[in-house]
């Protein structure tokens, strides 16, 4: 808090990063934080066990005393320690947050935190998600000969196929050659033990979280941002921790091959940015949302006539992109029949989906009081028409982006948050995708506590036996409860988005001052007022309040303390970056828009 400021106006203390070794960053993160962040990983693994989305035929816990914890009581004994471990995960994620903001931590204490934290997830049971039996099973379906385009797990036998969500039994795989390949490798190295399977898809899933922290120093370099913020937003989230990591979700690697493919085109590889994108595309088909708009950065950086330069980055492009991906799909032994599978609607509704929404609500507010009205008439109306709105946003935001460069990948995020809530169906986790890009740009105070706020709650209006809390029909359930625990959800996302911008109180710098005295029993330090230490102690109060000031109130682009008179530290320039050079092109971080 008490970074010191030159005579020139430049700060020239900070955070330990400036030794550049480990061993300072370690020094850096508060110990307490990254205990009470691991033990809430540790927690949530442990209730998982009870509380997850455990398997349905578990050959460890079935016919033992343990199994109690997955019915009764026992479950809602291991509910509730999924939610503390949630609790101090959070706490510990909006303090280390307010550290970032004050320029404590740099970006590799972030990524020391987010280890920490993750790591206890990394053997727990499936949470969140049902999705991971569901990975294994496409792989087996590939691996045992069957087509996973046009056969769901309902063919395999009950160890792989029955642990499978009743909705998903009969659904072929949606997903691309390459992550069907992953699944496919998974399950020939663990055979029917869905327990290693599960954990080591988890572990080819982390792996993306770990090119999007790669990525991440690169990307703010070019768009802006601020590398410890993005790292914050991105790997520490307890949004991406605990639902993308804890429910194994291949969105985490999509991102980040995405990640990697675009930080490449900004870097001027422009093919093998394009060939990366491909590989992200055959995990999960979202990713190719990114080519359009990293063509415009690649035909910006061309010579020649406009027209001329547009089909070059098309052609050249275009045939990268489609020999990387062909290749993937000839290597996995399928072939593209996932692209009909893409076209048809899915059964799943949730509210996150704006057409459902719309839909749901029109029909039983006003629709189901109609004669020969039919909710599934509304339901079919309404996401047709998300999908024709979502194409004009598409090409809308593509157009904005012609003139290439950081605009062009703004656009680009705004594209994949369309996606995320006019798709058909829509998740918690497809808001990761959106997330990877739009960290890397400057955020606003008043943004990024929005944004802190809907990372807690996207993780809440889950539970963590993969039930989405944000639809409308709930069997048995009561409503008011319904209703009422997302009122509870939305408060506490309010809470982290305010916590997080609280500003140290008049008590706690005095106590710091009085702690720095080495009396801090003492409370008439202040000495007479002939006393010549009296003043040297009223500096150092007004010294710490000044500067505790210049630390919290930072510019309102960036987040970061606002440069004393126009003058910048050069050496600031890249103190964030985990292992990336600092900016060399004299841009200064944070000028474009979040």
């Amino acid at each position: 808090m008490t970074a010191e400021v030159s005579e020139s106006g430049a700060r020239t203390g900070g955070p330990a990063r400036r030794a550049g070794t480990w061993a300072a960053v370690v020094r850096q993160v508060p110990a307490r934080l990254l205990r009470l962040g691991a033990l809430g990983g540790l927690l949530i693994a442990v209730g998982g066990v009870g509380a997850g989305a455990v398997l349905r035929r578990d050959p460890l816990l079935t016919g033992s005393i343990l199994n109690a914890v997955r019915y009764g009581h026992g479950r809602d004994l291991a509910t509730a320690v999924v939610f503390v471990g949630v609790a101090l995960m959070v706490y510990s994620w909006v303090r280390l947050g307010r550290m970032v903001r004050a320029g404590q931590v740099d970006g590799r204490g972030v990524v020391l935190a987010a280890a920490a934290w993750t790591a206890p997830l990394l053997i727990g049971p499936s949470l969140y998600s049902r999705d991971v039996y569901s990975y294994l099973a496409q792989g087996a379906v590939a691996l045992h000969g069957f087509d996973p385009y046009t056969n769901g797990a309902s063919v395999l036998p009950l160890s792989l196929g029955g642990n499978v969500a009743s909705l998903w039994q009969n659904t072929p795989s949606p997903y691309g050659p390459l992550f069907l390949l992953v699944a496919k490798g998974v399950v020939a190295i663990t055979g029917d033990n869905v327990i290693i399977g599960a954990v080591l898809m988890r572990l080819a899933v982390l792996s993306g979280l770990g090119l999007l922290a790669w990525a991440m120093p690169g990307l703010v370099r070019h768009l802006g941002g601020r590398t410890s913020v993005a790292l914050w937003l991105t790997v520490a989230n307890p949004f991406v921790i605990a639902v993308g990591i804890g429910g194994a979700h291949n969105d985490i690697l999509m991102v980040g091959l995405m990640a990697v493919g675009v930080l490449m085109v900004l870097d001027r590889k422009h093919v093998r940015g394009i060939a990366v994108i491909a590989l992200a595309t055959a995990v999960k088909a979202t990713a190719v949302l990114v080519v359009p708009f990293l063509i415009w950065v690649w035909v910006a950086r061309l010579s020649g006539p406009a027209r001329q330069r547009f089909f070059q980055a098309c052609l050249v492009g275009g045939i990268t992109f489609a020999g990387v991906f062909a290749l993937s799909t000839i290597v996995a032994g399928v072939d593209l029949g996932w692209i009909n599978v893409l076209q048809s609607q899915t059964p799943l509704l949730t509210w996150m989906s704006l057409p459902c929404a719309v839909a749901e609500l029109l029909y039983h507010s006003v629709g189901r009081h109609f004669p020969g009205a039919e909710y599934e008439g509304f339901l079919d109306f309404f996401r047709s028409a998300g999908m024709y709105v979502l194409a004009a946003v598409l090409v809308r935001q593509w157009w904005l982006a012609r003139a290439g460069g950081v605009e062009a990948v703004r656009r680009a995020a705004i594209a994949l948050l369309a996606a995320s809530v006019l798709a058909p169906s829509v998740l918690p986790w497809y808001f990761t995708w959106t997330l990877a890009l739009a960290a890397a740009f400057a955020w606003k105070d008043r943004w990024l506590a929005v944004a802190a706020g809907f990372s807690v709650w996207m993780v809440l209006i889950t539970l963590p036996d993969g039930t989405i809390v944000a639809r409308w029909h709930y069997g048995s359930a009561n409503p008011v409860v319904w209703w009422s625990y997302l009122a509870v959800t939305v408060l506490v996302g309010v809470w982290v988005g305010r916590a997080l911008l609280e500003r140290p109180s008049m008590w706690s710098l005095l106590a710091e001052l009085r702690a720095r005295s080495g009396d801090p029993d003492r409370s008439g330090d202040e000495g007479e007022p002939g006393d010549p230490g009296r003043s040297t102690k009223v500096a150092e109060v007004v010294e710490v309040i000044d500067v505790a000031d210049v630390v919290e109130q930072a510019s309102p682009d960036t987040g970061r303390p606002p440069d004393v008179q126009g003058i910048h530290d050069p050496q600031d320039a890249g103190d964030d970056d985990v292992g990336v050079e600092p900016d060399t092109a004299g841009k200064k971080r944070g000028s474009t828009g979040g």
